[in-house]
């Protein structure tokens, strides 16, 4: 697995928070949705998440383990280039668009500072429809399950202000080194490894939902 490289500069490319509210996509369809937020330039991040930014819902987001959403950058060129037209700043619903943090490099443990606040990786973020239907692409959502190239959702360690010019660095690399990739190629495509199931769910960090989804499948393939 290639190590994030802490001589590359990360860089904030977009900071964006919102609330959930109804939004009009195609065919008259109605959904209310936290997905399309705004750039802003400050907002003070608490344990439950952004001041000002909010999801609809709460089964499926948010929370202590989901108070974060991060997309790597990169992805953007690549998305842009296969579908063919461009894409919204903070398109995929995330809070932070960053560079130089992709997901076979970003490990479940692994804790960044941003700003005043410190957060660490808890899990791969599972996309859902609404962000095929914000971007009126039905082949979106197979692709990122596809590719793995999902984001990521972080907790908060320590709570204060970040603004849209906030340094972003890597604070502590989790020696597990398990990637986010490896997370989500093992949950989308892996579904009956059971020693990968292991490996990830014995770093201690790992979003409490994840641990008890992926117990359920080693016990349930454990018995086969």
């Amino acid at each position: 697995m290639a190590s994030l490289d802490t001589r590359a500069d990360i860089e904030l490319v977009n900071f964006s928070i919102g609330l959930p509210k109804n939004m009009h996509f195609s065919k008259d369809q109605i959904v209310n949705t936290g997905i399309c937020k705004q750039s802003v330039e400050e907002a003070y991040l608490t344990k439950d998440g952004f001041r000002g930014d909010g999801v609809a819902d709460l089964k499926h987001h948010g929370g202590y383990d989901r108070a974060v959403c991060i997309y790597p950058f990169e992805h953007y060129a690549k998305w842009e280039k296969e579908f063919g037209k461009p894409l919204d700043a903070a398109a995929f619903g995330e809070n932070l668009t960053v560079t130089n943090m992709l997901e076979e490099n970003v490990c479940i443990g692994d804790i960044f500072q941003v700003g005043e606040a410190v957060i660490q990786v808890t899990q791969g973020r599972v996309p859902c429809s609404t962000i095929s239907k914000r971007m009126d692409n039905p082949l979106i959502l197979k692709r990122l399950v596809d590719t793995g190239y999902v984001g990521y959702l972080c907790r908060v360690l320590e709570e204060g202000i970040v603004r849209s010019d906030s340094k972003v660095s890597l604070v502590n690399k989790h020696p597990n080194e398990v990637s986010v990739l490896y997370c989500m190629d093992t949950y989308f495509h892996r579904t009956k490894d059971i020693d990968a199931m292991t490996r990830i769910i014995n770093v201690p960090e790992l979003a409490d939902e994840w641990k008890e989804k992926l117990k359920v499948r080693i016990e349930k393939f454990s018995n086969k």
